[in-house]
């Protein structure tokens, strides 16, 4: 057990986790506003080829950072579109971006590089030494040396938490998803909410995508999103959109994650090890479900 459970395997933790804690920083935007957005996937897997294809482009890592971004906002924008302006059913939309994102990644790297799988790139995000912890034994191993996006994660957990439950803006969001009628009431249109919203939640898959191709790796390869954002849509619901909590539940997938890799080197089938922290997702909506329905008052 003292072989598996290393310093490296809680680090691969942090690694797998960052991008699907991202995501479900978005998507419990959305949550908060009434919209279910299963479109996040697409939306990670664009974000990552954007992010490879400029930094190819420009040398720079920060600039296909900011260019996944703002393609993430144009999706957030095209998903409010459908969903919002033209009442058009979520999980169609969703779907539907997802598909279209799949196909669009994989004829762009064809004809933008003339490759068939993956695409390298020479720059990645910065990695944070921080000194004197790094040399804490064990603990030191696991938080210094890593992306500078795994440490803003972190602190984007306590900024949109403050976001949602402190200001004005963040309880409009949620009043748009709870009691919109209310919303208009007082003067505030729900659906501008939920355009914000959705605009918010493409901004946080864009760099969820951008920390999976330069700071998880330096590449893009064809669906390297690998249902992230579905796993990232089932984070939001067990933690309740709660930033906390959809964070503790991404750092859950990204351990079982980890785990999956570790085995590998005990000789155990790879198929099996990358279902763990699928069946993990998978439990994780079953008790959802059967705490709501325990919940649910009993009428005569």
């Amino acid at each position: 057990m003292g072989s598996i459970f290393t310093a490296g395997l809680f680090r691969q933790m942090l690694r797998s986790a960052t991008p699907v804690a991202l995501a479900a920083l978005g998507g419990s935007m959305t949550e908060h506003a009434g919209i279910m957005n299963i479109g996040m996937d697409g939306m990670i897997l664009i974000g990552a080829f954007t992010a490879v294809a400029v930094s190819i482009a420009t040398g720079s890592a920060f600039l296909g950072t900011l260019a996944a971004i703002l393609v993430g906002i144009l999706l957030g924008l095209f998903f409010a579109l459908f969903v919002v302006k033209f009442k058009s059913d979520e999980f169609i939309i969703g779907t539907a971006l997802n598909i279209f994102a799949g196909g669009l990644t994989t004829f762009l790297l064809w004809a933008i590089f003339d490759v068939r799988g993956t695409v390298r790139t020479t720059v990645g995000l910065p990695t944070v030494d921080l000194g004197i912890i790094g040399k804490i034994p064990f603990l030191g191993q696991i938080i210094s040396g890593n992306s500078l996006f795994i440490y803003l994660t972190v602190a984007l957990v306590f900024i949109m938490w403050a976001f949602v439950y402190r200001t004005p803006v963040g309880f409009w969001i949620r009043a748009a998803g709870e009691h919109p009628g209310t919303l208009r009431t007082a003067g505030i249109s729900p659906e501008k909410m939920k355009w914000l919203s959705s605009v918010i939640c493409g901004a946080f898959c864009g760099l969820a995508g951008a920390q999976l191709a330069l700071g998880n790796v330096t590449m893009f390869s064809e669906g390297m999103s690998n249902s992230r954002g579905y796993v990232a849509f089932a984070c939001v619901i067990f933690g309740g959109a709660n930033p906390q909590k959809a964070y503790l539940a991404a750092l859950m997938f990204g351990f079982f994650d980890a785990l999956g890799y570790r085995l590998q080197e005990y000789h155990i089938s790879a198929n099996l090890t990358s279902m763990i922290p699928y069946v993990i997702t998978v439990c994780m909506m079953v008790y959802v479900v059967v705490r709501s329905n325990r919940r649910k008052p009993v009428t005569a």
